[in-house]
């Protein structure tokens, strides 16, 4: 079993790395830098130091970086450029870290088919700006949504058709969000449900793409095309469902990623700790 969650980096990169040796993880998601800013300061030499000594200590592997939430490869030419910009100074950064993945939400646009086309071009720029020295080297994961608004990417066949219209799909993969996929009307909350849904992908994406999992229960029903993430088993995809989709022999040896909701001010509840026992438990009964 490989679990892990999205913790904080506040206070340092490094951080992440500690805390997710405190939880008794095995992989950790973070992000690279304030997610909110388009501008990013230089990484420091004592940052990657720092970080690279934590993850050899704890032996936390592998690591999943977070793009921007402002990132959108098909927006309109001012944001896209910027986009472009962003991703390049991620990715760059995956490098010098040495973490192996950076997850991408694909982006938004009314046409479908013409968002599609500018993300595959805008992944090719990317990439091919970047130099990467290192093998394998960092690989983009592009993250199942949920479909809100003109989001691009609740069908597997938005993701297969960015990743074959890409001349650089080798440095390309998938991230599955269970509560994305469930909201987009991918049925799995029956061990039946998880085998089609995932039959479903490898026939559509292939199997050999995906290389994580963002684990959460969802808030809203099933095909509500609402991203809204629940604590393991609290929502309405359930522990039943959960259970069977994180057994499942294509999925159990991935990175288990919790993207569940942290606790508010004043709530003194650990729910990472609490949504990894349940998980835990789940995958200990088989």
């Amino acid at each position: 079993m490989t679990l892990g969650a999205h913790l904080s980096i506040s206070g340092g990169m490094d951080k992440a790395i500690v805390a997710a040796a405190g939880y008794e993880f095995t992989t950790v998601a973070l992000f690279l830098r304030n997610q909110t800013r388009w501008a990013a300061s230089a990484l420091k030499e004592e940052t990657v130091t720092d970080f690279k000594k934590a993850r050899d200590k704890y032996g936390i592997s592998p690591i999943v970086a977070h793009g921007s939430y402002l990132v959108n490869l098909a927006g309109e030419k001012i944001v896209r450029d910027k986009s472009i910009t962003a991703m390049i100074e991620d990715l760059s950064r995956c490098e010098k870290l040495s973490i192996e993945y950076l997850v991408l939400h694909p982006g938004s646009r009314p046409d479908a088919e013409e968002g599609i086309d500018l993300i595959a071009k805008a992944l090719d720029e990317i990439i091919t700006a970047c130099e990467i020295k290192s093998e394998p080297g960092p690989r983009i994961l592009l993250e199942t949504t949920a479909g809100q608004g003109s989001c691009i990417g609740y069908r597997f066949e938005h993701i297969a058709d960015i990743l074959s219209r890409s001349s650089r799909n080798d440095r390309l993969g998938v991230c599955l969000d269970t509560c994305h996929i469930f909201a987009a009307g991918y049925d799995i909350r029956t061990a039946r449900g998880c085998e089609e849904t995932i039959k479903t992908f490898d026939k559509i994406i292939g199997l050999d793409k995906l290389f994580a999992v963002h684990l959460n229960d969802s808030k809203k029903p099933y095909d509500s095309r609402v991203d809204r993430h629940e604590h393991i088993g609290q929502g309405l995809i359930g522990l039943a469902g959960l259970k069977a989709f994180v057994n499942h022999p294509a999925i159990r040896p991935l990175p288990l990623i919790l993207e569940t909701p942290k606790a508010k001010k004043g709530d003194p509840a650990d729910y990472d700790a609490i949504n990894a026992k349940t998980v835990r438990s789940m995958l200990s009964e088989q």
